[in-house]
């Protein structure tokens, strides 16, 4: 396993940066709030190939590989930008799996809307319940959710663009999320059977990954805040860096992110080798990066004092968002159930 940069991604890496630095600063961040979804900066998101860098080429896509797009959503990351990546990446992937084994017309057609950027397509992590899609990420500002009913993959597409957000509900990371479905949307049915159920699977554990990287992103300039703050920051007459017990956390928070780092692209280098052990990874880098992620935005949050909970101060920002982003798939206890369920299941009780 090399998990060293090629040329290319770390070329990737530093437009991507630079992007992000640029187009997604923290006064840009509050004035999405609080939908969530900075329309301007998604407009240019598509307009890079961003939601299709890695479906094949032959159907337009870019063909990049699942560790390109961990590198993409760790720089989307950590300037925490108010788009819905993450969902159009899995969800364009998902369409290009199912155009790849056939599907529908519908689908085509779906999918060259997604990749010339036409139509912003989101993925519900959960099978609809009663002809409903709850929660969906995303689902505020989508064109069209995709979602598993029974053996089939449908679409849930809105007779209007929902491009200004649908109502919003509260929620503590401010994302654009929203019930879809009956009553509201028109079902689509995009394929069926056994192939294209595990295809969507496939973009469950896309997710994960992907935003198992976007956490380590997220965590890595929330530690960057903490050690800054703690360099100009005085208690008793000193810096607070001179504190041991800073330096201590910040150490194990360094070396925490690392090790979610490392996970996250090991799991992308598995699913880009089509190793059995890929889902696994997957989630494993997700709910690792989840916790280093919180533990690292809180820790950094304390470090600024009461002023880290006052809205001015970018660092609750982070912290919010280390809390909310992974709550979109579940319970986390519910997680780890099944990833012990899945990593023992073979053996004899």
């Amino acid at each position: 396993m090399d998990l060293s940069y090629s040329d290319e991604q770390q070329h990737l890496r530093e437009n991507l940066s630079s992007f992000f630095s640029k187009e997604s600063t923290p006064e840009r961040v509050r004035a999405a709030e609080p939908s969530g979804f900075d329309p301007e900066l998604w407009d240019k998101i598509a307009a890079m190939g961003l939601p299709a860098m890695a479906v094949p080429e032959d159907l337009g896509g870019g063909g990049a590989s699942v560790l390109d797009l961990v590198l993409t959503t760790e720089e989307f990351g950590r300037k925490i930008a108010p788009a819905p990546l993450i969902e159009a990446v899995v969800a364009t992937n998902l369409l290009g799996r199912v155009c790849g084994t056939g599907g529908s017309e519908a689908a085509h057609q779906l999918l060259a809307d997604a990749v010339a950027g036409e139509a912003l397509v989101s993925l519900a992590l959960n099978p609809l319940v009663g002809g409903v899609a709850r929660l969906v990420p995303a689902g505020a500002v989508a064109d069209a959710v995709l979602c598993v009913d029974a053996d089939e993959v449908v679409a849930l597409r809105s007779a209007v663009s929902p491009r200004s957000p649908l109502e919003v509900p509260s929620n503590l990371g401010t994302a654009p999320l929203a019930d879809r479905g009956a009553g509201v949307d028109e079902r689509v049915v995009l394929a069926s059977g056994p192939q294209a159920v595990a295809a969507y699977e496939v973009a469950r554990q896309e997710w994960q990954l992907l935003m198992a990287g976007a956490l380590v992103g997220l965590a890595q300039t929330a530690l960057e805040m903490g050690a800054d703050y703690a360099q100009q920051r005085h208690a008793f007459g000193v810096l607070i860096a001179w504190f041991q017990t800073v330096q201590h956390r910040l150490a194990d928070a360094i070396t925490d992110l690392e090790g979610a780092r490392l996970l996250a692209y090991e799991a992308a280098w598995a699913a880009d080798e089509g190793h059995a052990n890929a889902p696994a990874l997957a989630t494993m880098a997700f709910l690792f990066s989840s916790e280093v992620a919180f533990e690292v935005a809180a820790d950094s949050l304390h470090l600024h004092g009461g002023y880290g909970y006052t809205l001015e101060y970018d660092i609750q920002l982070y912290f919010r968002r280390a809390k909310a982003w992974p709550l979109a798939y579940g319970d986390p206890k519910d997680g780890y159930g099944a990833l012990a369920a899945r990593l023992f299941e073979h053996e004899e009780r």
